[in-house]
């Protein structure tokens, strides 16, 4: 079960999350963010934890700039980016998380475009954010899904989930992507929550 922890930006708040090895660290540049990173943290973050920069309907050419200046393992794209826009990324050799909005209508046969270009899919909860709305959607959706390249579940996401997440048998689930269901603030993680919850997944 991989962990992705969303929305980081504290540079304390993410020494202390080091000490839980999540699989992945996210970073927001979305200036429409509570968790927009204005100053990105300067702090040794260990080779095994895959940073990752978010975007939201972003140019290529900043996207490129960024992911060179911090030296970003994968870029999470969370708007409205097609199967062309991501193959042109991908042509950048960067990897690529491509986050899609869930609801009652959501459409996974029309996601099929993208997995040529991507390395994971993340569900995300559709509401009025992209991202950071805090609220769930129907897990059951997700059997809906035929694909193969493997996803993050995302989307209010607590400590109390645990069990339910346990219980999931998706052959192409691979983890969960936590963010607000966890803060003490924007951008400031409960370490010791996401401990008990790491804990309760084992």
């Amino acid at each position: 079960m991989q962990i992705k922890v969303c929305g980081m930006r504290d540079k304390e708040n993410i020494s202390g999350l080091m000490t839980l090895k999540p699989d992945y660290i996210g970073f927001i540049f979305y200036n429409k963010s509570k968790r927009f990173v204005t100053d990105f943290p300067q702090i040794e973050i260990p080779s095994s934890v895959k940073k990752v920069g978010v975007f939201v309907n972003e140019t290529i050419d900043e996207i490129i700039e960024i992911v060179k200046k911090y030296k970003f393992d994968f870029v999470l794209l969370h708007g409205d980016e097609t199967p062309d826009y991501c193959e042109k990324v991908a042509l950048q050799n960067i990897k690529i998380i491509k986050a899609f909005s869930v609801d009652e209508n959501f459409d996974f046969s029309a996601i099929k475009p993208f997995e040529k270009h991507v390395a994971l899919f993340l569900f995300d909860t559709k509401g009025k954010n992209y991202g950071g709305n805090g609220i769930k959607f129907n897990w059951d959706l997700l059997q809906n899904y035929k694909g193969k390249t493997p996803f993050l579940l995302s989307g209010g996401i607590t400590k109390n989930d645990a069990e339910e997440i346990k219980k999931m048998k998706h052959p192409a689930f691979l983890g969960i992507d936590i963010n607000s269901g966890f803060e003490i603030e924007p951008g400031l993680k409960n370490i010791k929550e996401i401990k008990e919850f790491k804990n309760r997944l084992l």
